[in-house]
């Protein structure tokens, strides 16, 4: 188990993010995406731009990533919680569940106390379910991959 203590939270608007940080998020995105998942689809969807992006570092890997949207930039009513992902070196060490409770927090930060809503893989269900969200629909699928909306109250 890692000690989560040394990880070095960031939270970045898109222009404030460095060419090596985008670059690491972009890299790290697309080898879980794109690779690890085996899913062609189009990562850069414009939605960049709009959201902040946390990164959380363990000394010169980026060990995991989101974006966070304020309301009605990608649900109405919502804020937002996407690309939620760990790399395949820190997984099962806490990094994730790290990753959520700082994300939450920084959606609260950011963009003041409001209900998020994600769109969760399926098989995520039950590790979402360990932060307070609730299934709010049915099952869809995105890109070949089965998923579920999601809100934490």
């Amino acid at each position: 188990m890692l000690n989560n203590s040394n990880i070095q939270w960031i939270t970045k608007s898109f222009a404030e993010l460095t060419n090596n940080e985008l670059y690491a998020l972009l890299r790290l995105r697309s080898e879980i995406f794109v690779v690890e998942q085996n899913c062609v689809y189009l990562d850069l969807d414009n939605n960049d731009q709009k959201a902040y992006h946390t990164l959380g570092w363990i000394g010169n890997d980026l060990a995991a990533t989101t974006r966070l949207f304020d309301k009605n930039s990608i649900y109405d009513n919502y804020q937002s919680i996407g690309r939620v992902l760990t790399s395949q070196k820190y997984r099962r060490t806490g990094t994730g569940k790290a990753l959520m409770h700082y994300s939450i927090k920084e959606c609260e930060r950011l963009f003041g106390k409001g209900p998020i809503k994600i769109g969760a893989q399926m098989y995520l269900k039950k590790f979402y379910s360990e932060f307070g969200f609730e299934q709010s629909g049915d099952m869809y699928d995105e890109d070949g991959i089965d998923h579920i909306p999601m809100i934490l109250a």
